[in-house]
């Protein structure tokens, strides 16, 4: 038998530590063992895929972008979250602000995440050059709350809406997933609410390089995507993972981050 498949993954909260060893006690005892290894930042991550010390890397959007850039499209993603498919970008303001798209953000203030976030500073620009607005027709507030976690964390959104509810910004920019869970959770309810939401785009994927083989990567993605939902013992791992399902990547759906990481040329590292 072949030596189990290595996985890394960004510690971004404590309950990395779980899923993961939750992910391979899935695959304990099957044809496509893994184990995994934990990373500070996505850069490194990114690094020890291309210098072989992992197989597969749990990459943001941007760390596939960038992967595909360091390799020349020599990578492949593996499989992806159900979530993962039907990403996107909401921008907010305060309930009666009276904004209703982005032509509304002209001469206003536009409070983004880190810098290195796809979903809350990187794409967001590119929405708004896309709808017309140039440089300095549109003032940032960048912030830089948690710069190598690609966003993950969901610090820099909330410090996003904080400035808009501290009259600091007109708007926000944050990531599908963030406004969902203020709304479970019900916090500053009534406050907030959505002018406008971009088209969906892809997430996270496993990437692997070429250097490792079907022949060992088809069993572990087949048992990764036979995770079901419906089963107790599976769910936990699931639902702390934030889907439903694995499911095939979308690839199309990385489009949109392509055009802005070239736009604003984001270099291939970060």
């Amino acid at each position: 038998m072949s030596a189990p498949l290595t996985v890394g993954a960004v510690a971004y909260t404590p309950n990395v530590v779980t899923i993961w060893e939750g992910m391979r006690d899935y695959f304990a005892g099957t044809p496509a063992e893994m184990d995994f290894v934990l990373f500070s930042n996505y850069g490194r991550q990114v690094d020890a895929l291309l210098q072989g010390t992992i197989d597969v890397a749990w990459n943001t959007n941007l760390a596939w972008v960038r992967t595909v850039a360091q390799t020349n499209g020599a990578c492949r993603a593996l499989a992806m979250r159900d979530t993962d498919t039907v990403f996107k970008t909401m921008f907010l303001a305060r309930a009666g602000s009276g904004l209703g798209g982005l032509a509304d953000l002209k001469g206003r203030r536009l409070a983004l995440g880190s810098r290195d976030s796809a979903q809350s500073a990187i794409l967001p620009v590119h929405f708004l050059t896309h709808a017309g607005l140039g440089d300095g027709e549109v003032k940032l507030l960048r912030i830089d709350s948690d710069v190598g976690k690609h966003g993950d964390t969901g610090r820099s959104e909330l410090d996003a809406l904080r400035a808009v509810l501290e009259d600091r910004a007109d708007a926000a920019a944050i990531g599908i997933n963030t406004w969902e869970a203020i709304g479970r959770d019900e916090l500053m309810p009534g406050a907030l609410e959505a002018f406008w939401e971009s088209p969906v785009y892809s997430h996270c994927n496993f990437t692997a390089l070429p250097a490792l083989s079907q022949e060992r990567s088809a069993p572990w993605v087949e048992h990764l995507l036979a995770m079901n939902w419906d089963d107790p013992s599976h769910r936990p791992i699931l639902e702390m993972e934030g889907l439903r399902r694995w499911v095939a990547p979308r690839l199309e759906g990385y489009e949109a981050l392509f055009k802005a990481v070239h736009e604003q040329g984001i270099g291939p590292r970060w």
